[in-house]
């Protein structure tokens, strides 16, 4: 008798779906027009009504039906005795549990995952409109590193007219690929960057500029960073600061890492995603699709000094 789909198929197969019904949530808070907003630290680290209630529908509905998981979201929410059932989605996605899990992990236990959560991911362009930049972020990580993610894009097709069916889901597993969007590369021998758009800094600007960029790129949100480099938009994503956290890199990093691409630290370090790391993502980002060795090579010494691991 063949043994059920693994720990982590399982696991991957239900964040899809949990991640589906974020997407739900995200454009239902929206349409319901009251965003809830609130200031965190600046008026550039905003909270709303859906990463409030995403970050509850997801964490509760991972932990429900995975007990032993160690889940980390970015949103500090006092913890929730009686979470409204329709935030809960016990479902799974059939197309998941059909494929094989790489024999690496085929052995993992659930008390061995450890799950980023971003529940909204470019909240500030949530609150200004610009739709498209908004993803919600399911990263799973095993022995300090990213292996499997979810990027939901809630409004992936907004601009497409009325009748247009808004979302999409992208997932990878390393080892299995990734799915969900057509993969596609920059223009050969174009230098287009891709980075931050509102927290902005001198060093931010000089690593940028010594890529030699033909065009640069300003935009929210981590996950739709890295959609921008596996759909041919950017060929690189530069952010020389420590403003991004752990929950922000690990499902895109799995996307990218997954068709080739290469995502670290500044000074090429591996990210690590242990439940134990500090969140911060404390010297930066480098990630490339293709010729990251071009743009690793680039970046400043000046910059490199100033971004401690």
């Amino acid at each position: 008798m063949a043994a059920g789909p693994t720990v982590l198929m399982r696991l991957v197969a239900s964040a899809y779906a949990i991640a589906q019904k974020a997407g739900v949530i995200v454009r239902r808070v929206m349409a319901e027009g009251d965003l809830g907003i609130v200031e965190k630290t600046c008026a550039t680290d905003l909270q709303t009504k859906a990463d409030r209630l995403v970050q509850m529908s997801i964490c509760s509905s991972l932990v429900q039906k995975f007990p032993k998981l160690t889940v980390i979201g970015e949103e500090d929410l006092p913890p929730e005795e009686d979470v409204d059932h329709e935030l809960i989605e016990d479902g799974q996605w059939e197309e998941i549990l059909q494929k094989p899990c790489p024999a690496q992990y085929r052995s993992i236990k659930e008390e061995d995952l450890v799950v980023w959560v971003d529940p909204l991911d470019g909240t500030k362009e949530y609150t200004e409109g610009l739709l498209d930049n908004v993803t919600v972020l399911i990263g799973i990580a095993y022995e300090g590193k990213a292996i499997a993610g979810i990027i939901n894009q809630p409004y992936y097709n907004y601009q497409a007219g009325p009748d247009a069916v808004l979302g999409r889901t992208i997932w990878a597993v390393l080892g299995l690929g990734a799915f969900g969007f057509q993969l596609k590369e920059a223009p050969a021998g174009k230098h287009i960057v891709t980075t931050t758009r509102s927290h902005g800094s001198q060093l931010v600007t000089d690593c940028v500029q010594a890529m030699e960029p033909d065009a640069v790129l300003r935009v929210g949100g981590a996950g739709n960073k890295i959609i921008q480099l596996i759909e041919g938009k950017a060929s690189a994503y530069i952010f020389a600061s420590p403003g991004c956290k752990k929950w922000d890199t690990c499902a895109p990093e799995v996307i990218l890492h997954a068709v080739g691409g290469k995502l670290t630290d500044i000074h090429g370090n591996a990210l690590q995603y242990s439940k134990d790391v500090k969140h911060m993502n404390s010297a930066g980002v480098l990630a490339a699709l293709r010729n990251y060795e071009y743009y690793a090579s680039r970046v400043p010494e000046s910059v490199k000094k100033a971004l401690v691991p």
